[in-house]
């Protein structure tokens, strides 16, 4: 097999797990391609020729995961997310495994799926995630995180979050698929994958191969009422429409567009932008081809 590793030196806490799955998956007549970036590197142009490779994987976390899928979009080049980042949500989200010999594994003998990506674009530019995109709490949330991720870990969201009990309130105004809705509230989170952290979903169902993305409006006025609702207190698990409470409305679509008043900084996949609302985003059905475990395969084909 031909094999393009790119390896982003600028997520997570830099570790070298990279190169043993490197040295667990070479064997005689496989060519392996290391190509090591940083956060201020072309990822565009160290993808340039990845159409010449059996696989492409992408070790960082997931925000390079999101690069990688969108660079990639609509190609049918097989991805392997390396998890090595700090959450990394995406590969939970598939069911791979974390050990670098199981990894180089799945790379050889895995299935491959395709999922959704979402775009997302503002004034700043267009950006693809495979998790999630928003703006308001959330984003302010990534942003506060930033500084402690390499010492606390995934600990630095919910850091984060303590440290803003009180996130600013806006006029949100939310139009999916051509029908508009207004609110009061504190933010607006788009998801495509909805697993985060200790296995909690934040939508009733895992969808990510539907052709839509899940819309939820955050209209609680604190933290703290939105808390229990985020660890699936308010969810009907049925599959069913969500009720509306007092901490969020829930919305499916194809086409979004977010207002507020005032702006709101935005954020994707953990990566917060320069860039305020308003915002449009969309689903790319299917673009991406991921490769995934059996216990993600099923998990999946069986929806």
């Amino acid at each position: 097999m031909k094999l393009l590793v790119l390896n982003n030196l600028s997520s997570g806490y830099g570790g070298d797990l990279i190169y043993d799955f490197a040295r667990s998956f070479a064997k005689t007549g496989d060519e392996v391609c290391i190509r090591c970036v940083d956060a201020d590197s072309s990822f565009e142009e160290a993808l340039a020729d990845a159409s010449d490779f059996d696989a492409v994987v992408a070790s960082g976390g997931d925000g390079t995961h999101a690069a990688v899928c969108y660079l990639l979009r609509n190609t049918g080049t097989p991805i392997l997310p390396f998890p090595a980042g700090t959450a990394n949500l995406l590969c939970m989200n598939v069911m791979s495994p974390i050990e670098p010999f199981a990894l180089a594994q799945l790379v050889r003998e895995g299935e491959c799926l395709d999922f959704d990506l979402g775009e997302i674009v503002t004034s700043e530019g267009s950006h693809g995630f495979s998790m999630m995109a928003g703006c308001g709490y959330d984003a302010t949330m990534m942003a506060d995180a930033r500084r402690d991720k390499k010492r606390w870990g995934p600990a630095a969201y919910f850091k984060a979050a303590f440290q803003n009990p009180n996130p600013q309130v806006a006029h949100l105004k939310v139009t999916v698929d051509g029908v508009t809705h207004e609110h009061e509230g504190v933010g607006v989170m788009l998801v495509n994958f909805s697993k985060i952290q200790f296995d909690i979903s934040i939508t009733p169902r895992n969808l990510p191969n539907d052709g839509a993305l899940d819309v939820l409006v955050l209209t609680t006025q604190t933290a703290w009422d939105l808390l229990p609702t985020a660890l699936g207190a308010a969810f009907d698990h049925s599959g069913g429409t969500l009720e509306a409470s007092n901490a969020l409305v829930y919305y499916r679509g194809r086409d979004i567009r977010v207002e507020s008043d005032p702006e709101l900084l935005v954020q994707y996949d953990g990566e917060p932008l320069e860039a305020h609302t308003p915002f449009t985003a969309r689903v790319l059905p299917a673009a991406c081809k991921i490769i995934v475990s059996d216990d993600g395969y099923k998990l999946f084909t069986a929806q």
